[in-house]
């Protein structure tokens, strides 16, 4: 008879544990939680469907009482582990040592209800070691981990499912309001505001590469930016009012425009250029702190350009295989047993003199920060090279394990010393005295930048942080200009946030926990309130009338402080601090400090969130919620975007004229004229262009919320004006054509995918091609000759191949190897250099989505407009 049932969280995690444990042990999985409020009414017990507070599964009027439902998909695991538990001496309740672990262990004792000893089973990581000492340790369940957890999960509930049908009500269906997910949106929205209310500034700099008048051809060159004229410093970027375009009236800058900047340019070309001032300063750098949950999805955003999900997915699985520590910490912290791995592994591949005096210690800085758990780091007493795991890690997990690595031992090395060199030069012209700087930094001994180099969000402070060499310069030595140019520049709207930005703006402000935030990214994706542009999170027309709505009615709800102060209160009960259940009457019914008069204008945290859904909800006026006024067109009258049940759209006036919105237009591309212009095609379209020759059917261009497409026949309704029978074909217009030029040889060329193109002689197969959602392709689909079912698919480069692609062509294609997406292998358009980083040939391809640009690592997408075969290194 076995002696111990061991649960965890998930089966890898299970078979890890399980190599480390005898056979007096059973290592099982709770497959997640086995218990949670209902999510569906069928999921509500018949005893309580017809209780008033059923619909949110938490009873208010009795201290919050929560309806905890075991759901369908769980019950087969459910009595799996009960009837494992019948033969067992002992519970070992294994799951992770947070609030949400330890919840996930209360479940599971309130649903197995164990007749045998219950022990809590903790640890940070997955090694013999690590689990031999829980096992020998055990403690109880905490029971006040257990209650923050609960409230969290209560107050989540309370306020989704009270806030989200009002949004239905009044912008859109399916939508959704939470504690930390509408105030992630609101600050993309917020970041928006600013960009579409950013008005441009224009300004002039001019730089000038010298080098020593009476040194030979083959001299070294200084790059020199001009700084000032005639002692007056010259404006750049950041003197400018991002509301007015205009130099800032608080800025003491002298604005270089471009006839002054052209004559300037012209009157360098001669001049000789004297160095006044060399100003060399020593300086040091100290190594980043190791990595926390927040900081390891920044860094693997702006590294590895991972998403959060994919950060927290593939760490999961490097913690669960015994490869890193616990992967949901806020802290900074490395064990002793971690300090001496570190400084040993400095010690073997870097040398002795790159091993500090004492180990660093590093404080943890985020509000709130919980550090029941070591910072996240290679497993075990002894740290394992990434090349020492390679052979069992998939390409994401070496790519992350690499780059924990890396950070845990370059946080545990010297600091980096070096010189920053700044230089001034002097140029007298008929124009001004003008004085250039140019700047240098040479590193004398590198430290932990052996090891590792910390990514930034701000490509220009990458470049600063960059090894520049100035050749020796001494004043009173006279330099001559190589070339001068002067350049007009614009300044650029307020950047919007990346993943790794929210992520760390989320943890500065104290908002929602770190474990948390890809889920939250996630879901404000899925919700149709963010979509992506490159790395960008762009909130959609959608995401602009609910934060409307919640600012204006609920204001306490998206307010940046009352969150995280909430995340604080949670963080008390977890304490011992603050009792749950008053603190969820508090948010729930109020103070209860007396009548307010008007609940529409006070706040949640005097009458409460359900006074406040119940008095102010019906007197929300969705158009002016939903309504985004663009301007004026030429007769006076309002242009705007509003949001509908169907989508966002726009609309002049009260009048009829509407025109659906594309729905990945980034809102501070709207402007009036783009608007009219989308109105104008509007028009144009939804219109007969002919008849079909063969069909006879009417064959119309139509505007839809995908934009412009064609369709062949008409759609039959129903007596309800539902469609009934087939929908009628329809295609997107291919790039290139327009709603006003669409011919009817386009129109039909357009429908006439899919095309076959014949048999294919080895398989029998029909080949076939198609022009989808992604882009055209070609596929071969069916039971080949021997009854067995075939169906291979291989992207092609552009839709003029659509035209000119033969059944011989496609056979070849269909031959090549078949990549991610079904795109095919194709060769290089260039080589450009080799990567620095990656010592691998720097190539531009062209991909399913376009041209790029790689190093073997990463891919960087080359903006539209650019040429790919005028690309530079």
């Amino acid at each position: 008879m076995a002696k111990a049932l061991v649960i965890v969280e998930s089966p890898a995690k299970a078979k890890t544990i399980a190599k480390f444990l005898g056979k007096d042990f059973v290592v099982e999985s709770s497959i997640g939680h086995v218990r949670d409020l209902p999510s569906k009414a069928e999921q509500i017990p018949e005893a309580y469907k017809k209780k008033s507070w059923a619909r949110t599964g938490v009873d208010v009027e009795n201290d919050f009482t929560p309806l905890y439902v075991v759901p369908p998909e769980k019950k087969a695991q459910v009595a799996k582990l009960k009837a494992l538990l019948a033969d067992v001496d002992a519970l070992y309740l294994a799951t992770d040592e947070d609030r949400e672990g330890e919840a996930i262990a209360w479940h599971l004792h309130q649903v197995l209800k164990p007749k045998v000893p219950v022990k809590r089973m903790v640890f940070h990581e997955i090694t013999e070691a690590a689990i031999k000492k829980a096992i020998a340790n055990p403690r109880q369940i905490d029971q006040q981990l257990v209650d923050a957890q609960e409230a969290r999960r209560i107050l989540d509930r309370l306020y989704g499912y009270e806030v989200s049908p009002i949004l239905w009500k009044k912008v859109a269906p399916r939508l959704s309001a939470g504690r930390v997910q509408s105030v992630a949106t609101r600050l993309i929205v917020e970041k928006e505001r600013a960009r579409r209310a950013f008005v441009s500034g224009t300004y002039w700099s001019i730089n000038a590469l010298v080098h020593e008048a009476k040194a030979a051809a083959n001299a070294p060159r200084v790059s020199a930016d001009l700084i000032e004229l005639d002692g007056q410093r010259i404006a750049r970027g950041n003197d400018f009012d991002p509301n007015t375009g205009k130099l800032s009236t608080t800025a003491k800058s002298f604005l270089l425009v471009e006839q002054k900047a052209k004559a300037l340019e012209a009157a360098l070309a001669t001049a000789a250029f004297n160095v006044v001032d060399v100003q060399k300063k020593p300086f040091s750098q100290k190594p980043a702190a190791p990595f926390t949950t927040s900081t390891l999805q920044q860094e693997s955003a702006r590294k590895l350009r991972f998403t959060a999900q994919r950060t927290m997915r593939t760490a999961q699985r490097l913690y669960e295989n015994g490869f890193i520590t616990y992967m949901r910490t806020d802290s900074t912290t490395l064990s002793e047993q971690a300090l001496v791995a570190a400084r040993a592994q400095i010690n073997d591949l870097y040398g002795a003199e790159y091993v500090p005096a004492d180990p660093r210690k590093y404080a943890t800085k985020s509000k709130g920060a919980q550090e029941a758990h070591e910072a996240i780091r290679p497993a075990g007493e002894t740290f394992r090279t990434p090349e020492q795991v390679k052979g069992e890690l998939d390409e994401d997990q070496f790519r992350l394990y690499d780059l924990i690595w890396k950070r845990t031992v370059a946080s545990q090395m010297k600091d980096a010393h070096g010189e920053r060199t700044q230089a001034r030069f002097e140029a007298k012209t008929g124009e001004g005295l003008c004085t250039f700087q140019a700047s240098g930094k040479v590193i004398t001994f590198p430290g932990f930048l052996r090891a590792y180099v910390e990514g930034t969000d701000d490509p220009d402070a990458e470049l600063e942080e960059q090894e520049r060499i100035l050749p020796p310069l001494a004043v009173g030595d006279s330099h001559k200009a190589e070339k001068i140019d002067a350049k007009g520049s614009q300044t650029q709207p307020p950047a919007r946030y990346t993943e790794a930005s929210l992520v760390k703006e989320l943890e500065d402000r104290g908002i929602g926990r770190p474990s948390t935030y890809a889920s939250i990214i996630q879901t404000v994706q899925d919700r149709g309130y963010v979509f992506k542009k490159g790395t960008a999170l762009v909130p959609t027309f959608t995401a602009f009338a609910v934060i409307n709505l919640l600012e204006v009615h609920f204001g306490d709800l998206v307010d940046y402080t009352f969150t995280a102060t909430m995340e604080g209160d949670l963080d008390a009960i977890s304490e011992g601090q603050k009792k749950a259940t008053p603190w969820l009457k508090q948010f729930y019914f109020g103070n209860q400090q007396g009548d307010i008069s008007d609940v529409k204008k006070a706040s949640v945290q005097s009458v409460g969130l359900k006074a406040k859904v119940d008095g102010g909800a019906d007197d929300i006026d969705p158009r002016g919620i939903c309504e985004l006024k663009l301007g004026e067109n030429d007769k006076g009258e309002l242009v705007a975007a509003r949001v509908g049940r169907y989508g966002p759209y726009l609309q002049i006036g009260d009048t009829d004229r509407r025109a659906n919105l594309p729905l990945d237009l980034p809102p501070d591309e709207l402007t009036v004229a783009r608007a009219l212009k989308i109105l104008e095609d509007a028009s144009l379209a939804n219109k007969p262009i002919g008849k079909d020759p063969t069909s006879g059917l009417p064959i119309y261009v139509k505007s839809g919320r995908f934009g412009p497409y064609i369709q062949r026949g008409d759609m039959e309704l129903n007596e309800k004006g539902k469609p009934i029978g087939d929908k009628p074909q329809m295609a997107s217009l291919w790039p290139g054509m327009t709603v006003q030029t669409i011919n009817m040889e386009q129109a039909l060329l357009v429908l006439s995918y899919p095309k076959k193109l014949g048999v294919h002689p080895e398989t029998g197969l029909d080949v076939t091609l198609y022009d989808g959602k992604f882009g055209p392709y070609v596929m071969m689909e069916g039971d080949n000759k021997e009854g067995v079912y075939m169906k291979e698919t291989r992207s092609l480069p552009d839709r003029s191949m659509l035209t000119t692609l033969n059944l011989e062509g496609a056979i070849e294609i269909l031959k090549q190897p078949r990549l991610r997406g079904g795109a095919v292998a194709q060769p290089p358009l260039a080589t450009l250099g080799q990567s620095q980083i990656t010592k691998q040939p720097i190539v531009v391809k062209i991909g399913r989505f376009g041209a790029y640009v790689t190093d073997g690592q990463v891919n960087a997408t080359i903006p539209s407009g650019k040429d790919p075969a005028t690309l530079s290194f």
